[in-house]
């Protein structure tokens, strides 16, 4: 009996092996693809691995944020709560508990909630939004602020949901403060708040100040801080505002280069802001400054390269500020065989409202350090802000009207003049 039983258990625990391999197997299938299924299918997901927390807390998740207000809130609450006896540390599902309580209501308990899920990990995305609304409501700004300087250092892209309240936190002397002390610290959102700023209306003042208390600082004010701050002024046409901030944010060594244009003589500081060159991108041209004050003229200017191509529209551009009177804007420049179909010249035109001051044009030909100048006049009607753009007369980019030869402009100046 024993050597007639023998084989058949043999074969009974070879089929047993096989059976629970093979349930190992699909068990592995099932959990992997429920893996993979949890971010876009959480339903399904959750049916072949009932145990995938991702695919529960994504379930919850859309249900809370559909668009219908039929949500079973306390059947959503008993899964999470279900699953917290597999994920006893997982601070999301107390986090999705707590809105729960929330919209039933229940504050006190929702906060303790948001509470319990930011001790177990104080970036929880959810718990800190309802946590700096809390503080915002509650008027304690500086939690407020170190609060929302966690949610964006961990969460950067949450920047758009809260740059709305940016302008009531400052417009409060501790939420200033606070403020102030972050960008200081150089809070790695600093820049997008002050381009976020320069887009409000309400939140350029703060943002004026915030430049000004920074200045002198071991993090004084970037380029493309000032910039955005100033090219907001001009978006609401606050132009006396826009210019006195470019003029303070002046190094002393770009002081030396004021006058009614500035930068006159092209040297290669190039700041970006407004009232100072913005040369424009264009493929059939190249620029280049170069040269200081102590250079000689030949030496020094802004050299442009056409390269046998169409150009349409402006190459170099500044804002000036120019009140009612009399001036001459003069040029000094050479040339080597320029040919221009169509003309290349410097406009002056009233920013705001638009219109044509003054036009000059730049002849063709080669030519060493020629003088040309032109007399214009500022009228008394109201014209607070001038444009000064070096561009053509192409109105179309036709292969007909190419650009060829080099240009070299030693110096542009503008000067009152007696009437």
């Amino acid at each position: 009996m024993t050597e007639q039983a023998s084989p058949r258990m043999q074969n009974l625990l070879r089929s047993s092996v096989w059976f629970v391999a093979f349930a190992l197997v699909l068990t592995a299938s099932s959990i992997g693809l429920s893996r993979l299924l949890e971010g876009g299918l959480p339903a399904v997901s959750l049916t072949l691995d009932p145990l995938n927390v991702e695919a529960l807390i994504g379930e919850i998740t859309d249900e809370l944020n559909g668009t219908k207000n039929d949500a079973d809130l306390d059947g959503l609450a008993a899964k999470a709560r279900n699953a917290l006896r597999f994920n006893v540390a997982d601070a999301r599902l107390y986090s999705l508990i707590g809105e729960i309580k929330y919209r039933q209501g229940e504050k006190g308990e929702a906060f303790e909630l948001f509470d319990r899920a930011r001790l177990l990990s104080k970036t929880e995305i959810h718990a800190l939004q309802r946590s700096i609304d809390r503080s915002v409501e509650t008027g304690d700004l500086v939690k407020a602020v170190g609060e929302i300087d966690i949610l964006l250092r961990r969460w950067p892209d949450q920047f758009s949901v809260i740059a709305a309240g940016w302008p009531a936190i400052l417009s409060n002397a501790d939420g200033y403060r606070a403020v102030l002390a972050a960008v200081r610290a150089e809070a790695p959102w600093r820049g997008k708040l002050f381009s976020t700023l320069g887009q409000n209306p309400q939140g350029l003042a703060a943002a004026n100040q915030l430049l000004l208390d920074l200045a002198g600082s071991a993090t004084p004010p970037t380029s493309n801080e000032l910039s955005a701050v100033i090219n907001g002024y001009v978006r609401q046409k606050q132009y006396g505002p826009a210019y006195r901030l470019f003029l303070f944010s002046l190094s002393d060594q770009e002081r030396k280069l004021g006058g009614y244009i500035f930068n006159g003589g092209f040297e290669p500081i190039h700041s970006g802001k407004p009232f100072d060159w913005v040369i424009h991108d264009r493929s059939g041209l190249e620029i280049t400054f170069a040269g200081s004050q102590e250079a000689g003229e030949s030496d020094r200017g802004a050299t442009i390269r056409f390269l046998n191509t169409p150009i349409k529209n402006a190459a170099l551009q500044q804002y000036i500020e120019l009140p009612p009177g009399s001036y001459r804007i003069s040029l000094s420049a050479s040339a080597t065989n320029l040919k221009l179909p169509k003309d290349l010249f410097w406009s002056l035109r009233c920013a705001d409202p638009s219109g044509e001051i003054a036009r000059f044009n730049i002849p063709e030909g080669t030519f060493n350090r020629r003088s040309l100048s032109l007399d214009f006049t500022v009228g008394p009607v109201a014209c607070p802000l001038q444009v000064l753009r070096l561009e053509t007369a192409a109105i179309a980019e036709s292969w007909r009207f190419r650009y060829v030869g080099t240009l070299v402009m030693h110096r542009l100046s503008i000067e009152r003049v007696s009437s």
